[in-house]
């Protein structure tokens, strides 16, 4: 089971990212990246991960877009995957590129100390 969740991880990061791109009409989204889905075990939930580039306020209003997208998404997927139920969505900001930014600034200013 667990071989087959992570290939519907896999499938339905592929399809969000194509729908964003392709299908969903508003701008803002067309810059965002998935880097990540996480099913629930019983597979109804998927959190999606997402990353954008830009300033806090961009980054808040693309989370609202994706709020107000949700259920076209969900539909344009239930098209898409054959499956007898498509899960519940979940979209969160993916943080860790942000903490590998702040890991590297620490890493670098420890490098300059010891100079």
């Amino acid at each position: 089971m667990a071989f087959k969740r992570e290939r519907l991880e896999k499938i339905i990061e592929r399809e969000v990212g194509t729908i964003l791109l392709m299908d969903v009409k508003d701008d803002r989204l067309h810059f965002v990246t998935i880097t990540k889905v996480n099913l629930t075990g019983d597979l109804s939930i998927a959190t999606v991960y997402y990353t954008i580039l830009g300033n806090p306020e961009q980054i808040a209003a693309t989370k609202e877009v994706l709020l107000e997208a949700k259920g076209y998404i969900k539909g344009l997927l239930s098209h898409r995957l054959d499956i007898r139920k498509i899960p519940e969505l979940i979209f969160k900001y993916d943080e860790s590129s942000i903490q590998g930014d702040r890991i590297e600034e620490i890493l670098r200013q420890i490098k300059r100390e010891e100079k």
